[in-house]
């Protein structure tokens, strides 16, 4: 099965340089410069749970073609246009399967590509790309899940699983892929906000004297947007999401709040705007998803 992923930093360089160890078919659809760094040096991946350093093969975005089986998008949000015109002369024929945080970039590819040709897909994971391009994997263990979202995209997924298994990294299969992303998009606009907004992680918050509160304000506030989307949560989720948002000795963060630290571009629409917008349709007011969009509406434009 050949499987072209698009972008070799964090998330696509972690996941597509396992598959690559693993002997899969795997090529990577990068800019130039990424591409003579991959040429040079190979994929170096650290990690506590072992390092690889692996010779990838790379395309260009003018050499990009028909041919392929899956599709990986492995991309911000704010670069889902470009992404989209990238691999759109790669894409007849193949599984499309994004990995971007919350939910509004369906919409988008299936306009795209066709819903047919997109199915669901979520990771976790905290890992960065370092300046001389090695990929730093933290201490999150690595979660990749995917599904259908269509019957008909069944036999593909089944297939994809097969190859990605080669990568050693856990991958899942999901019958309820879609339900999948809305608890990570819900989980991921809590922790997202609040850490953005107080810029401080999980249990910093916690041991303020509002804090736990405010936290699991922005949780029901979140959980209310999945429920009238029609994805309710289930209830172990909902458990287990509690405990970890009113840990005080938890040292979570929101990757958004380190792009946010070091200057860099953030999300916000995407994941605390959209979340925002689908509360308040659900009939909350969410005053703190909406002080926390302010906040980060201002900083991109100072930015």
């Amino acid at each position: 099965m050949r499987i072209l992923v698009l972008g070799a930093g964090g998330v696509g360089g972690y996941f597509g340089g396992r598959l690559a160890a693993g002997g899969a078919d795997v090529t990577f659809l990068v800019r130039p410069g990424r591409a003579a760094q991959l040429r040079a040096h190979g994929l170096a991946i650290r990690s506590p749970l072992g390092d690889a350093q692996v010779a990838v093969q790379t395309l260009l975005r003018e050499q990009a073609a028909p041919g392929w089986d899956a599709i990986i998008l492995a991309c911000k949000a704010y670069d889902l246009d470009d992404a989209i015109a990238t691999i759109r002369p790669a894409a007849a024929g193949a599984l499309i399967m994004p990995q971007l945080n919350g939910m509004r970039h369906l919409e988008v590819l299936d306009a795209a590509f066709g819903a047919d040709n997109v199915a669901g897909g979520l990771t976790q994971i905290g890992v960065t790309m370092e300046p001389d391009g090695t990929i730093r994997h933290l201490n999150l263990t690595p979660v990749f899940r995917h599904g259908p979202r269509r019957p008909g995209q069944r036999a593909g997924a089944e297939r994809l699983q097969t190859e990605l298994e080669k990568g050693g990294f856990g991958p899942v299969l999901s019958d309820s892929i879609v339900l999948d992303m809305w608890e990570k998009f819900v989980f991921l606009g809590t922790v997202a906000a609040m850490t953005c907004l107080i810029r401080a992680t999980v249990g910093q918050i916690v041991r303020t004297q509002e804090g736990a509160a405010l936290i699991l304000e922005v949780f029901a506030d979140c959980t209310a947007a999945a429920r009238e989307a029609g994805f309710p949560p289930r209830e172990r989720f909902l458990a287990e999401t509690s405990r970890k948002l009113t840990d005080p000795d938890s040292p979570m963060a929101a990757s958004m709040l380190r792009d946010l630290q070091r200057g860099g571009a953030v999300e916000a629409g995407h994941i605390i705007g959209d979340m925002l917008a689908r509360a308040r349709a659900a009939g909350r007011p969410a005053p703190l998803l909406g002080a926390a969009y302010a906040h980060l509406q201002a900083y991109e434009g100072q930015r």
